[in-house]
This record gives C-alpha cells, structure tokens and sequence, in this order.
C-alpha cells in the first residue's frame, strides 16, 4: 500500500468559506496556546537561580501530542470558550504540528535530522500564516461533485474526481485524511489516500540521461532537444508593474492607526494578486509535466547538487534563479522516480560538469559564465556548454555500480571533491561511486 495524495479545488458558499476559515484559526489558537506553555518552562531557569527546590518548581512538559491534547481538554473551556463550534480535529490539528514542530527542532539540535538547520517555532500570524486544517476522524468522504468534511459538510469540487472515485470503486484505496487549505485566493481539499497501486517500470530502464538547470535553458538534456525557460514571472513583469502602480494610489491599509483597505483598494490588489496566482500555477504546470516525463521515460537520471541558497544570493540572477524553480525540480523528480522504479543520482556539489570536456576528459582551470561554447584544446571539441555539461552528468551512471555512496539529499553534506556522487534509490538497485570516466561514445542512447 501506498500513500498518494489527491488535491482538488473547492467551490465553497460563503457559509462554508467562513466556517472553514474558523476551523483553521481554532487549529492555530491551539498552536499558539501549546506554544506559549512550552516557551514558558524557561521559568524553571529563572525559578532556580533564586534558590527555588526542584520540587516546587513549576511543572515540567513533555512535547507529545498525548499531553499536549490532555492538557488542552483541561483548559480549552478558559482558553477558548467556543470551542463547541468547531470539529475536535481542528484542535487536534494544531497540536499535532507543533507536536511535530518540536520534534523536528529536537532532532536538528542533536544531530539526529539531516539536512539544514530547524529552528524553534514561531507562533503563528493571523496574518502571514496559510490557514489549514487538517481531518482524520469523522464523516470523510469524496462524492461526485463533492467532498463531505467533518462539521463543514458537502462542499462543492471545482472539477469531477474522476481517478479518486475509480480507485475508491475498485476497492484498492481508502481515505485516511482530508485537509483544507487557504492558497492563492481560493480553498482547495487533499486527500490523503491508502492505495494499492501496481508496479510502474520506465519505458527505458536501461537508458540513462544526464539533466543540467540553467536559466536560459530550464533543463539541457544529453539525448534529445533541451527544454527552454518559460520565464512566467518574467513574462508578467510588465503588467505586474502596471497593476502595482494602481494599488499604490489607492488608500491601502494601515495598521498604525487602524485603517482597512478601501473597497478599490482591495479590488486593485486582487487584481494583482490573481496575476501572482496563474504565475505559481503555470511554473507549477510546467515542472509537473517535465519531471514526470523524465521519470516515466529514462531509468536512470543524473542531476546536479545545486547550492540555490548561495545561488540565490547573487542580486542580478536571484530573480530568474527562483523563477526557474531548481530546488522544485529535483524534489519532484525524485519521488516520482520512485514511483516509477527509476533512480535518481545527484553529483556531488563540485563535480566540474561544465569545465570537463565529454570528449577527452579534460578539466579546463577556469570557465567563464559567459563562454556558451565548450572548446576543448586537447581534442578540438566544439560543443554548447550546457550539453556538455548534461554528458558529463550521464557519464558518471558508467561507474554508478562501483562504490557505496550517501543518498542523494546527504551530498549536501560533503566534503569538497571532483567526482564523488550520490544517489537516491531504491533497495535492492545499483549503487554509485566515483566516476572520472570521460563519456563514452554513445552514451546516453
């Protein structure tokens, strides 16, 4: 079994928008309310230094989900008396994320989670926090043309859930959860789903592919033509611009003296704000449709560790960098790689993909930006930058099968080396090593 998500977009009257909103401000006054207990142990510090014994300090917390809803049934009617009006899985919701939320800083403080750093948790803002809720008990269920949600009840989708409903008639997935959420003007419904799914192959396991991201070209492909840069946001620059200048001269909202938006105002930044909209969901689009076809097609794909923070620290490529979406790309392939049986190897962050000639194996010194062409002197190798690059990357599968590696998020945590990679697989498939293996001819094919 396996479980998959399924996302729809809800049609709510304006009842049920307000009834739904109020169910994710209860999950964040629950949050809020176990976060303010726990940053408030720090009294037990101060308690001590006035020579207080342990035993009458105040009490201690453990941080489980257990406790915290034990406590919150003892204190909900001070805390929030109308809590009645709203489904115990709103409240439930709360807790088991900041549950999660301490877990997850805990392990990052002593070493025990990978990846980057997990600061403590912050309370939650009415007014930056995405509202969402998330139902695991009660009356869930996905209908024709409705979702049917604890207290909430029928809610009308946007579009049929065809494949949910075929897989829920054929008996092979269940239901475990439902959550609302609050995005780019309009609530959408996820379904978490049990699913017993068959088993996916690509449609060449034995090809290999080498992927290269740049801004200019999105991805360079060492077999076939390279996938240009749709540039969204860049596109909608322009008129950005001109709606942003017409909410500018409209009295906005100001909270210093407690003034709301006036009503041209929040039409104007609506406006605005629909354009931000369709941007997010044709980049979403457009990653969906090229990792997925990455995945289902090629049974091996190699990728870059692309640094995007310090990358995104440069002020004349931020722009286009986070436009591209990188860090999207490769989250996105690799679950779906999973999902196929293919695997996905990710070079090592100083792997010199691009000063490497794929003919001879060269590694030139330095390599401006601005050299597009790859010309190699040893062997007269003329070729673009960016498909050399992606041969290079398709090469180290040759040696994929020689060494024990990390998997493919631990590179991040390497050392500085030329031609160590990793690899996110799957148990029971190849492993990869280091590869210095110029491209043979053919490769890729």
């Amino acid at each position: 079994m396996t479980l998959l998500g399924y996302r729809y977009a809800l049609d709510p009257t304006p009842r049920q928008a307000r009834y739904m909103a109020g169910h994710c401000a209860a999950a964040r006054r629950a949050f809020n309310w176990g976060l303010g207990r726990v940053t408030n142990l720090d009294q037990r510090a101060a308690e001590r230094t006035y020579g207080i014994p342990d035993e009458f300090l105040t009490p201690s917390l453990t941080w489980s989900l257990y406790s915290f809803r034990r406590d919150w049934n003892q204190a909900k009617n001070d805390v929030a008396p109308w809590w009645a009006e709203y489904s115990k899985e709103s409240y439930s919701a709360g807790l088991d994320a900041l549950a999660a939320a301490l877990k997850n800083w805990g392990a990052s403080r002593t070493g025990k989670r990978n990846g980057a750093r997990v600061g403590f948790p912050r309370f939650k803002s009415k007014r930056r926090t995405v509202p969402s809720c998330r139902f695991t008990t009660g009356t869930i269920r996905c209908e024709q043309r409705h979702s049917v949600l604890p207290r909430i009840g029928r809610v009308k989708l946007h579009e049929h859930p065809a494949r949910l409903l075929d897989a829920l008639g054929e008996g092979s997935a269940r239901i475990m959860s439902a959550t609302i959420r609050f995005e780019r003007g309009r609530w959408f419904v996820s379904f978490t789903v049990e699913q017993s799914i068959p088993a996916l192959a690509p449609q060449r396991p034995a090809a290999v592919v080498g992927v290269d991201l740049g801004i200019k070209t999105l991805a360079t492909i060492s077999e076939g033509p390279p996938v240009e840069n749709p540039r969204h946001y860049i596109q909608a620059q322009a008129k950005l611009a001109r709606l942003s200048r017409r909410v500018s001269r409209r009295r906005g909202p100001d909270r210093r003296i407690g003034q709301a938006g006036s009503k041209r105002w929040q039409a104007a930044n609506a406006q605005r704000n629909k354009v931000h909209h369709r941007v997010a969901d044709q980049r979403r689009d457009a990653m969906h449709k090229l990792t997925t076809r990455l995945a289902s097609t090629y049974g091996t794909i190699v990728v870059e560790d692309l640094n995007i923070t310090g990358m995104l620290s440069n002020r004349k490529l931020a722009r286009h960098i986070a436009d591209a979406g990188f860090g999207e790309f490769r989250r996105q392939l690799e679950y779906k790689a999973e999902r196929f049986g293919s695997r996905v190897i990710v070079a090592d962050r100083w792997f010199p993909s691009s000063k490497t000639c794929s003919g001879c194996g060269t590694v030139k010194a330095k390599l401006l930006l601005s050299e597009r062409e790859y010309v190699c002197k040893t062997c007269g190798l003329i070729m673009d930058r960016d498909e050399n690059a992606a041969r290079n990357l398709a090469a180290l599968a040759v040696a994929a099968s020689s060494a024990e590696t990390q998997n493919g998020r631990g590179a991040d945590q390497k050392t500085r080396s030329s031609g160590r990679v990793a690899e996110k697989r799957q148990p029971g498939t190849a492993v990869a090593g280091q590869a210095r293996t110029p491209l043979p001819e053919g490769a890729g094919v």
